[in-house]
Parts: structure tokens; sequence; C-alpha cells
């Protein structure tokens, strides 16, 4: 009788303790199944490298230039295409280069300036690619050489802002007319800096972070000023959460994403969101991979986090991480 009502005592101990560990593998289920349900891994990049940048025409991502993991300067341009995940290489660009900048217009590649070689020397070269031909031509150079800028096309024109040049660092902001071929000088950022991010909402470009002291040592910022073209004025808005330079951005719908980053003793897996409309950030699931000299391009409702270097300095990723916004 005593060893039936401790059995009876029991059971509901065990029901309850049984239930309990249910509910957390079925939470540890959910939470496995969202985190690899928000970023996923596509096919590697053939070479892997840092400090390049990317731009996108329809499916196609073009990742051009930057370091191989010996410090080669390179004139590797791979395209990523996201419908078949694959790769190609396509004809490499006229010069090699680092910390240069690209955008897309009218079904053509557009790379501005960056640094030619080891010594860094800053670059004042526009090259335009075009697809169906698989050839490279030269543009009107930009009037000020320089590298680790940002670079993005509004209306025809294309707007080269910040970096750094032999004169040190850069608050300028240069237009390219692409129809007329010429170069013009624009209201200047309001803080000077490079290695900055940037992308383009409802005809404006948000410049965002960056650094501005030289590479060592690395003074980092969380600034975040807006650009209207129109206007041809700036606006600060509210600094990202974090300072961080080395970064990459992409845009979708009315937010901005920003990836990763370095400092002197360590790369970044963050990934912070901007809400243009209402001026306010949040952190959002981090990078797989923390990495400094990456790209980012948005497609629908997916972010392509290409390449990078995983340590601070020279170091190379060939990762392709997939960031799902469910926007």
């Amino acid at each position: 009788m005593k060893y039936t009502l401790f059995i009876l005592s029991v059971l509901p101990l065990l029901l309850f303790f049984s239930i309990l560990s249910m509910f957390g593998q079925i939470q540890q289920q959910v939470f496995t199944e969202t985190a690899e349900s928000i970023w996923s891994i596509g096919k590697s990049m053939p070479t892997p490298r840092t400090e390049v940048t990317a731009t996108i025409i329809s499916d196609n991502i073009y990742v051009i230039g930057g370091f191989d993991k010996s410090g080669k300067v390179l004139d590797t341009v791979e395209v990523y295409n996201i419908k078949n995940d694959s790769w190609n290489t396509i004809a490499p660009l006229p010069q090699p280069v680092h910390h240069t900048a690209a955008t897309t217009f009218n079904g053509s590649v557009y790379v501005i300036g960056g640094y030619t070689n080891n010594n860094w020397l800053p670059s004042d070269k526009l090259y335009i690619y075009d697809p169906k031909n698989d050839t490279w031509t030269e543009g009107f150079p930009m009037p000020t050489a320089r590298g680790a800028l940002t670079a993005v096309f509004i209306d025809g024109i294309l707007y080269a802002i910040g970096g750094e040049g032999e004169n040190g660092i850069m608050d300028t902001n240069e237009a390219y007319n692409s129809k007329a071929r010429t170069w013009i000088s624009k209201s200047p950022m309001p803080t000077a800096r490079h290695h900055v991010a940037s992308a383009v909402v409802d005809g404006n470009v948000y410049v965002i972070g960056g650094r501005i002291e030289g590479s060592l040592p690395i003074t980092n910022v969380n600034v975040n000023e807006m650009y209207d073209p129109k206007m041809d004025k700036w606006m600060t808005l509210d600094p990202m959460p974090s300072e961080r330079s080395g970064i990459s951005a992409a845009s979708i719908n009315n937010t901005i994403y920003v990836f990763g980053g370095e400092d002197i003793t360590k790369t970044y897996n963050k990934n912070e969101k901007y809400n243009v409309k209402d001026n306010k950030w949040q952190s959002k699931e981090p990078l797989p991979t923390a990495r400094h000299g990456l790209s980012a391009s948005s497609v629908n409702d997916k972010i392509y986090v290409i390449g990078g270097g995983p340590e601070p300095g020279l170091s190379v990723t060939n990762v392709n991480e997939i960031f799902n916004t469910r926007e």
C-alpha cells in the first residue's frame, strides 16, 4: 500500500519533468530552425580575398579586386549567380586595385578609386564594365584620387564620397554625370572619414560608420549622415549603436543593414539594422563569420555577404553567407 502511494505521489513529478524536458527540446528545435532560416550558406567564392567591393546587376553579384592571402593586389572579378548558386570569372580589371568602390547604372558596372598597389597609392581611375561584351573601358578620372571611399548612383549621377588620399582623410563628395561625362564638386560630408559603408533609400544616400584616423591606430566612429542630392544638403541622424569601420551595408525597402568591421584587436560579426522612417537602430542576428573588408549585396529579401578578412589586417576568406531579412 505504501509502495503504491509512493508511486502515485512520484508520477506527477515524473510527468512534470518529462513535459519540461520536451518543452526544452522544442525550444531548442525552434531556435535552431529559426537561426538556420535567417542565415544560410551559398557557394564559396573561388578566390579567397579581402578589401573587396561588390555590386549587382539582375541576378549577378560582381565581386571586385582586393588582396589575396599573400597580400597581392588583385584585378580579379568573379560573378555569383544567385539563381544557380554558381560562380564564373570575367574579364579582369584594367589594373589591380584594393579598397575600391563599385556601383551599377544602365546595365554597366562602375569601379571608382581605390589603391593600386601595396604602397597604397590612391587612384582617380573610373573603369566601366560592359557585361554584354565582357569588356572594360576607362571613363573620365575622378578629380580627387582616393581609396576606402564609397560610391552610389542616384538618378544617373555617380556620387563618390569620403575616403583617404595623399592629403589625408576626406569629406569629399564628387558627382559624375554619366551622360555629360563630367565631374563636379558637391556639398562635402559633415564628418571626414574612410572605410565607410553606404546605402540608398528613397533617393538619398546614407553614409555610416568608418574611421577618422589612419589605418593605425584605428579610431572608429558610429556616425550616420544622410545626403539629399536634390537639395545638395547633409543631415546628421541617429548614430549606429557600435563604432565600426571596414564595414559593408545593403538596403531593403526602408531599412539598411550594416555588417562586420574591425578595430585594432578584433573583427566584428555585428549586424545592425537602421529603419530610415523612424530613425531607429536594432541589433539583428550576427554574421556567422566575423570579418572586415567584406561586401554586401541585396536582392529581394536576401543580402549576400561575401569575402573579407576574419582577422584584423591582412586575412582572407571566401565565405558567402546569405541573410534572410524577412521584411
